[in-house]
């Protein structure tokens, strides 16, 4: 736990595929790996939006789209078989973190003013894998998962109540902010009625994510003083 700051701190929750981090498409590989180990059809994801959804819902489509069950019993065995596969293929993938990414972390990490979370449409295994793979799963104590809810939107609660467990105090909408490249993770900001701050480092572009509505945009964040001037001007950080 961090030392107590002299000010209400605030609550950055970050999302990782496409922000923090890319996998070279290894969670869309796994995904289509275990649909041909579960069912024998092997056409990945095609047809399906998966840019800001969760893996519960993208499974939950996935099925359905391919005529199978798709209750809580079914989702549940297809992401064991996804956690398995994917710790195969991350290693196999040419990913890496996001420029300036490593950077901020560790800043933010070290200002008492900030607490880190996530905010992810991963389940929480499959989160690990990923952050540990690149080496900042550390800075992430706790987050929202997919394992909370199939709907992104969903998740802020869930992010909120696990601060308070972790930080012994609560984190009203004000000062939370949420970190993500698509107009999903600016929707979910919204609906917690927090400020999302976006970044045009997924498949989404500046243009389409300032009309969504996030209060600002990057076009990546390899530059951290950027990052941190913009923390200054909205009032979340002080000082350097």
């Amino acid at each position: 736990m961090k030392p107590a700051a002299s000010s209400p701190r605030k609550l950055l929750l970050w999302d990782i595929d496409g922000t923090i981090l890319h996998t070279g498409k290894a969670g869309e590989a796994a995904l289509g790996r275990a649909m041909g180990k579960l069912h024998g059809i092997h056409r990945g994801l095609q047809g399906l939006e998966i840019a800001g959804r969760t893996d519960r819902w993208i499974v939950e489509q996935l099925l359905e789209r391919d005529g199978k069950p798709n209750g809580a019993e079914e989702v549940a065995r297809f992401l064991d078989v996804y956690v398995e596969l994917l710790a195969e293929e991350l290693p196999k993938r040419n990913g890496g973190l996001h420029p300036g990414v490593l950077g901020i972390l560790e800043e933010a990490h070290q200002r008492p003013e900030l607490v880190q979370a996530l905010l992810t449409g991963n389940i929480e295994k499959g989160a690990r894998l990923k952050l540990e793979r690149y080496g900042v799963n550390h800075f992430f104590a706790f987050g929202a998962f997919a394992d909370d809810s199939a709907f992104r939107n969903d998740l802020g609660p869930h992010a909120k109540r696990r601060a308070k467990e972790h930080h012994g105090e609560e984190f009203p909408p004000e000062r939370v902010f949420v970190i993500g490249d698509t107009p999903h993770d600016v929707a979910c900001a919204r609906a917690m009625g927090a400020r999302a701050i976006a970044v045009a480092t997924g498949s989404f572009t500046e243009s389409q994510l300032k009309d969504c509505g996030a209060d600002a945009v990057f076009t990546d964040l390899a530059h951290p003083k950027a990052f941190f001037d913009l923390l200054k001007w909205l009032g979340i950080v002080t000082g350097k």
